[in-house]
């Protein structure tokens, strides 16, 4: 799961009257009082950031039932591999990741 934290780090230099980037980014308005940044953040996850999170949901978790079944075809000399298959799979995979 992605976790964004919204903390501000304190500035590591107390006293220096350097300001964080935070700070430099929102310019002198957000120094003033009554100015002071709600503590809501949001953030923009690119479609790639979401396909990764989306590989650690529980959705993805190892059949255990269908690898023994393959096991089993493995030993028995019954499993067929389509090498054909395979390939398309992972040159469609490759597009995908080039979008």
């Amino acid at each position: 799961m992605l976790k964004v934290s919204t903390n501000t780090p304190k500035n590591p230099l107390p006293g220096t009257g350097a300001a964080t980037r935070a700070e430099q980014a929102a310019g002198p308005a957000a120094a003033r009082p009554g100015n002071a940044p709600s503590g809501k953040s949001s953030v923009d996850i690119s479609s790639a950031a979401l396909q990764l999170s989306n590989l650690h949901s529980g959705e993805n978790d190892v059949n255990i039932d269908r690898v023994n079944e393959i096991r089993t075809a493995l030993e028995a000399g019954e499993l067929k591999i389509d090498t054909s298959r395979i390939a398309d799979g992972l040159i469609a995979s490759a597009r995908e990741l080039l979008k």
